[in-house]
Formats: C-alpha cells, structure tokens, sequence
C-alpha cells in the first residue's frame, strides 16, 4: 500500500489535538509521475562566495548590481562575491533596512533615517521635517516614508527637502502605520489593525488620497513582516482583537493562506517577536514562494503547489543539524543569473545551489514524517517499507545515512533503524527496511537524515499483513 509522504502529522503536547507536520529542508512537488502523485525534493543549499563588513540587514537589485547593508555598511555584491563597502548608513545589527531606488537615486531607510546612495557616495537626508523613517517606498517621483504617525513625501523636485504642509495620515482607525508597499502603483499603508490604499491624485498639499472602499480590516504587525506576492500584498498580522496568522490582502478583502498548524507556530512567540519577521517573495522554477523569517526558523508557503493540489502547502527551513535554528538565508536577490543571499548571523554572502543541501559547508537535518496508518482498527504487521527515491546523488565518497522511526500515539517516538543511502552514482539502490514491527491500532512513521543524503523522494510503499482481531 502507498502512504502519503507530503505532508504528515502528529499529535499536540496534550495529545487532544491532531496537527499537520511539515517537511523539514524538503520542498514538496505536486507531479504525476507514475509512481505517485508528488514528490520531496532537497531544498537548496546554500554556498559562501564572499565576505562583506558586518551580518545582512537588508539588499536589493538595481541596474542589473546588487546591494546590500551590511553591518552599518551599504555595499555592492559582485557576480564573484566581492563586496565593497560604499558607505555607512547608521543602524544596528538586529534592525533591518528597507531599500527601494528611483530613476537616480537608492533609497535606504535606517536606523531611523533616510539615505540615499547617487552612484557616487552616501548622504543622509538631514530636512527636520522628515522625522523619525520606519519605512521608504519611492512612487511616482516620490520618496514616500512613514513615522509611525503620517504619510511623508519629499519634494519632487528635490528629493532632500520635505515640505511639512504635505504630510498625510491613515485615519480609519487609530492604530500606527507600521510600513507602506507599492502595488500597481498604489501605495499599501499597512497599520497595525487596518490597510489603507492610496492613489496619486496630485494637488498643492499631500499628492495622494485614500481610495474609499479598498480598506483592509486587518493590519500588520512588524515594519518588515510584509511584501508583495503574487499580485497581492501578503503580510503577517492580524484584525483587532485577534490571534496573527499569514494573510494575502486582495479586493478590499484579506485572504487567510496560514492553516491551524500555522497560526499555531505563530502563537508562539510574542508579539514583540512577531514584529522582528521578515517576510519575502521568491518565484523561481514555477515555484511561487513565500518566506515567513521567524526567529528560530523559516515557514514556507508554495501559491503554485497549493493551487495544484487545492490546499495550502508549507515546509519548512532550518540551518541545524539538530533540533531547529534561524536559516541563514535572507534578502533573495535575483542578480547575475542566480539568487543572491545573505547571512542575519553572519558576514557571509552567497548564493542557492540546488545540487547540494548544506548551508555554508556544513550539514543540516531534513525530516518529513508520514499521515497516520489505520486498518480500522484491527492492526497490522509491518513487514517492509520502501521509500522509492531518487539516490545516487551524494557527495563523492560517502555513503550517508538515513533513519526510520514510528509512533503510535503521534507524540513519542520509538528506536530509530539506520539504512545506507548508496554512494554517489548508485542510482539503483533501494531504501528498504525490513522487519518494522507491528501496530494495535494506528501508527506514524517518520524518517530522518542530514543533507550529505541528498535524496529525493516519490513515494512510501508499506507491505502489510492485518491482523485478525
């Protein structure tokens, strides 16, 4: 019989609640292949090519270079990763950068204020008009910040002056302005407990005017924990008097995507914490991709895999071998024909590379675990499992290994069996187990291994014998 690989399950601390497990460092595939239906494959590693100043903050791509703000430096990646400091642009390592540019200018929103690099050097926009910067966001010949408080333009003509008489605010509820996103040229101010949507209609005072009718009952919770996703802006927060979960803010309306395991995670951590994620978009290889950076892991949601199979699709990635930590991949750049990363831990800089699956040359442990077994409760023996998988794709003299264990309660686990994966080249090879024990009433099988067994898998086939009760 074929048990489901692409997601499983398990049971909460209490044991009252059955919840979705996640595949760990695996990207699930919705294919018909023949053999089944989808398939797990090994999420990208992740390669070092270079050093920069201090750890990531923040980058983007403009006229075909990429940038980052390292450590309090703004910097220019090359394709070899070379970087180079340009100048300092203030702010500490835990507070992220928001950049955006304008037919001449980058803007990088920092430690509370407003830089811009000219191709030449960076200068910090000094008019005291300006305020304190969360966010920056360049529109129809504007750079348009937020305090917290007000909507603020600089002045088209001179995009270092601010005129005070053109500030603008999101009235519709007394909540703060927590970022802003442009979207078919419309500006997202993203409150705390609304969105409003405002459109450029010109005049003598602030240029744009809220659109009646576009609002969103729901806000965001941090600067940085929003960004646009397949057309739509896709933010983590919440409505008033409500529990956070990932939404997509569409037709005046907002769109849940995060399932219960999800908004579970997400209960987590405080709000304070939640305020830290980061969130952003990657589309590549008709995977549409969106990255929820929480503080000990990365939650991943796939629109084209959730369209394909008609439910949501999430994964999960982790930079540890044991347990889960913070992934070190954040501000996926598209540049010189591949995605550019930088390190939130780190100095490194890099680059995804889908034939292997370490992070930075060192190993990290994938998992996926499978739905629950029942025979209608009359049991069964278990007498082989085989995951039909795509081997001979390991590192050049090794011979890794990967794990199997079961439960049978969905919260405790038993003694895990090893098997060899084959070594690299050996494309025949068959991950079997034998001898699986048995179970009384339902069971859960879940498998292990790190990324030296850089393996895809098809499918879970169990030969059974029920038991007569």
């Amino acid at each position: 019989m074929e048990i489901q690989i692409l997601s499983g399950v398990y049971t909460d601390d209490n044991n009252t609640e059955i919840r979705t497990n996640y595949p760990l460092n695996l990207v699930p595939v919705p294919l018909q292949s023949g053999i089944s239906g989808g398939y797990l494959r090994p999420a990208d590693g992740l390669v070092q090519n270079g050093t920069g100043p201090g750890v990531n903050r923040g980058g983007i791509e403009r006229d075909g270079v990429c940038y980052r703000v390292m450590g309090t430096s703004l910097c220019r990646v090359d394709s070899d990763g070379t970087v180079t400091a340009l100048g300092d642009v203030g702010g500490t390592d835990d507070n992220l950068v928001t950049m955006d540019y304008s037919f001449d200018l980058l803007a990088i929103a920092s430690g509370g204020n407003l830089f811009y690099w000219d191709g030449t050097s960076v200068n910090q926009v000094t008019d005291p008009d300006l305020g304190d910067v969360l966010d920056v966001v360049w529109v129809d010949g504007y750079f348009m910040i937020t305090d917290g408080t007000f909507l603020v333009v600089t002045e088209l003509l001179d995009p270092y002056a601010v005129n005070p008489l053109k500030y603008g605010s999101s009235e519709i509820d007394p909540d703060p302005i927590v970022a802003v996103v442009k979207l078919r040229n419309e500006i997202y101010a993203l409150n705390r407990h609304t969105i409003e949507v405002f459109t450029n209609t010109g005049g003598d005072l602030f240029p744009f005017q809220r659109i009646q009718g576009a609002q969103i009952q729901k806000g965001v919770i941090g600067t940085h924990g929003c960004c646009v996703f397949v057309e739509t802006v896709a933010f983590l927060g919440s409505g008033r008097n409500e529990s956070p979960g990932i939404f997509l803010g569409v037709n005046s309306g907002a769109s849940k995507i995060s399932t219960q395991d999800i908004d579970e995670t997400l209960t987590k951590y405080t709000e304070a914490q939640l305020a830290t994620v980061k969130l952003e978009a990657r589309n590549d290889r008709n995977h549409k991709h969106l990255y929820i950076h929480l503080p000990d892991k990365t939650l991943v949601f796939d629109s084209t895999a959730s369209q394909a199979v008609g439910s949501a699709v999430w994964f999960v990635l982790s930079s540890e071998v044991v347990g889960f930590g913070r992934y070190k991949a954040r501000d996926i750049v598209w540049c010189y024909d591949k995605w550019l990363i930088g390190d939130p831990e780190s100095s490194a800089v890099g680059f995804f590379n889908n034939t292997i699956g370490s992070h930075y040359g060192n190993n990290v442990r994938w998992e996926f675990s499978t739905e629950i077994v029942y025979n209608e409760g009359r049991g069964a023996i278990f007498h082989e499992l085989e995951l039909v998988s795509l081997t001979g794709g390991v590192a050049f003299g090794t011979d890794p290994v990967i794990s199997t264990s079961y439960s049978v309660d969905g919260a405790t686990w038993g003694q895990s069996k090893s098997i060899h994966v084959g070594a690299r080249g050996n494309r025949t090879k068959r991950l079997v187990w034998f001898q699986q024990g048995n179970m009384i009433n339902w069971r859960i099988q879940r498998f292990q291994g790190e990324s030296d067994a850089h393996i895809s898998f098809a499918r879970l086939e169990a030969q059974l014998e029920p038991l007569a009760y």
